[in-house]
């Protein structure tokens, strides 16, 4: 399964790319279980961004998904944290 996340906005403005592929690790099944529970999650109410907040695009396999901050699941936030951790 492949995972890329997209980070944009901030105080910076930037914007930050990251990719991992779960087949060949040994945390992929974790990694996977993670990004089905992420996807399926539609987070907190309240949509709206927020001054100098993070915007995600989560891409799953051929799935796609927007996401806010601070209105992230706590999948979404572990598995934007793995994702972007494999860039550091």
């Amino acid at each position: 399964m492949l995972i890329t996340v997209t980070r944009a906005g901030g105080f910076a403005g930037g914007e930050r790319t990251a990719s991992l592929e779960t087949e060949c690790r040994a945390d992929g099944a974790e990694l996977e279980r993670l990004a089905e529970r992420a996807l399926s999650g539609e987070g907190p109410a309240g949509r709206d961004p927020v001054p100098d907040g993070f915007g995600y695009v989560v891409h799953v396999d051929g799935k796609l998904v927007e996401l806010q901050d601070p209105y992230l699941t706590e999948d979404q936030r572990q598995l934007i944290d793995a994702v972007l951790a494999e860039a550091a």
